[in-house]
Formats: C-alpha cells, sequence, structure tokens
C-alpha cells in the first residue's frame, strides 16, 4: 500500500455517456464498496455538480467506467486535486487502463486490503498566448497538438526551446507529448513509447516536409514554445477534446505541470509492457495471426 493513501472511503463511480452498461455497472459497484465499508456515488463525467463535488474535495478517489477517453476527461478534473483514479475498461483499447469489468470484484477486495500502490504520471501546463495576453491554461495528460485546420496544406511553426530556436517546421502537425501520451498520438506518428513513470517531453512532428522530422525527447524542466508562421487556418488540441483556433502570430506554450495524474494499480510495474504487446496484438489492421 501506498502511504499517502491508506483509506479511500468516499468514492466518485464516473460513468461515460454513451456506454450503455456504464449505470448498471456503476450501481454494481456502489453495492460492493458498501460491503467492504466504503461509500460510492455514481454520476456521469458531464455532469456539473458532481465536477464542483471533486473540487470541493468530497471524495478521495474515482472510479472510471469507460476507456482511455473517459480516464483523460476523468484526469483533467482529478489531476489539479490529487484524487486518485482506479479505471475500469468498458471501451475498446485501454492503455491507461488495468482493470477489466471481470476483475471488478477483486479488485475492490484488493483496495479494502491496503493491497495496491500508487503510481504517478507526468501531466502538462500548455498556455495559449496572443502578443503578451494569455488567452487560456490547460493541464494536459496526453498531448498538446498544434495543427494545420481544415484547408489540407501543411502549417508554417516555429519551435523554440527555453526560449532559443529550436527549429522550423512545414508539417501538418506538432505534437508535445508526455510519457502518458506516447503510446497516443505521438505513437501512431512514429514517436517512440516511453515508460509511463519518466518525467520527460516528448516532441514529434506529423508529416513534416523537408523539416526535422525526429522526434526528441525533452527533460522535464524544458519548456516548448511553438509560434504559427502561416495566414491560414491553425488550431491548437489538448488531449484531442479541446479545439482552439490560432492566428498568425500565436503562442503556445508547453512545460511540466506541478500537477501529477495517480492511478491505483494492482499489478506490478511490468503490466505496463505486457498490457502495451497485448493491445497491439489486438490491432484489428493486423489482421489474424496464422
Amino acid at each position: 500500500m501506498d502511504a499517502a493513501y491508506t483509506d479511500f472511503k468516499n468514492i466518485a463511480i464516473l460513468c461515460h455517456p454513451d456506454i450503455p452498461e456504464g449505470e448498471k455497472t456503476a450501481r454494481e459497484i456502489i453495492t460492493l464498496l458498501e460491503r467492504r465499508g466504503m461509500h460510492g456515488v455514481q454520476g456521469m463525467l458531464t455532469d456539473p455538480s458532481l465536477q464542483q463535488d471533486l473540487q470541493d474535495g468530497k471524495f478521495d478517489l474515482v472510479i472510471t467506467l469507460g476507456g482511455d477517453g473517459t480516464v483523460l476527461r476523468a484526469g483533467h478534473l482529478c489531476g489539479p486535486m490529487d484524487i486518485p483514479i482506479l479505471a475500469v475498461n468498458l471501451g475498446h483499447f485501454g492503455f491507461l487502463i488495468e482493470v477489466t469489468r471481470e476483475d471488478i470484484e477483486t479488485a475492490l477486495d484488493n483496495l479494502a486490503a491496503g493491497n495496491f500502490r500508487i503510481e504517478n504520471r507526468m501531466m502538462l501546463q500548455a498556455c495559449h498566448w496572443r502578443a503578451e495576453d494569455c488567452l487560456g491554461t490547460w493541464e494536459v495528460v496526453n498531448e498538446v497538438v498544434v495543427s494545420r485546420g481544415l484547408i489540407a496544406r501543411p502549417v508554417h511553426l516555429a519551435a523554440l526551446l527555453d526560449g532559443d530556436e529550436l527549429a522550423t517546421y512545414v508539417t501538418d502537425a506538432l505534437i508535445v507529448a508526455t510519457p502518458t501520451g506516447s503510446t497516443a498520438y505521438a505513437m501512431a506518428a512514429g514517436g517512440p513509447v516511453l515508460p509511463p513513470q519518466l518525467r520527460n517531453i516528448l516532441i514529434v512532428p506529423v508529416a513534416p516536409h523537408l523539416s526535422l522530422d525526429r522526434a526528441l525527447v525533452l527533460s522535464e524542466g524544458a519548456e516548448v514554445s511553438i509560434e504559427v508562421l502561416s495566414t491560414h487556418q491553425a488550431i491548437a488540441s489538448v488531449d484531442g477534446q479541446l479545439h482552439i483556433d490560432l492566428e498568425n502570430g500565436d503562442r503556445v506554450t508547453v512545460k511540466a505541470s506541478q500537477h501529477i495524474l495517480s492511478f491505483v494499480r494492482f499489478q506490478q510495474p511490468d503490466y505496463f509492457y505486457r498490457n502495451l504487446v497485448s493491445l497491439m496484438d489486438q490491432n484489428p489492421s493486423i489482421g489474424e495471426r496464422k
């Protein structure tokens, strides 16, 4: 057991609104929690009152029911509040998830007995700047992406590292990712997979044209600034959920966040690679193995 998390009593069970079995599974979990001396409250990720309760510190653990997207949305709420997540997979791929639907009761037994560990994941902080004005700040679990818009033309981007010019990219997109995000869009773009316990920042270009085409792994203390040098549409996205319109000259700065995202884990750390290989083998584009 992690000494910092010894007693989970008030637990929020967050369901993805588009998963029909979520509410039924949440009710089952509440019953199982009550048998083990814990209190559970169920709700949808989009429920403002439940989000406010999380921000008010009324819960000391969140159980998510869904896929990785559900975990990402919950992470934006839980990371800044230092609330751990126990993720249950009711979706498809689950790079962030250890517990399956069939494992729920065993997982809750281990939770009640203190047979778990806490795995901390690095988060990023992204800011959108127009001249000297900060137009928005966001906490990031996976990645920040600066990319072209609807017009199928590459975007020109200047990347600075700690204030010094790094490279100018002519590309479809530039990804700035956490180690957690290294198994998401960054991996699809050919970037390396980083172990989740690392605290590094990953930069990966998408379809660069006559530009630096290598992924770069930066130290935790680095600050990346991406400036838009194109007059046609460019956008920024945070964890694939926010759409931010960018103008020529706008900057997106990315650095390590002061917050971390914590997961309740029951397996040993090598679960990450076993889970990764298993999920890659399930990729439907691979076809049946002879």
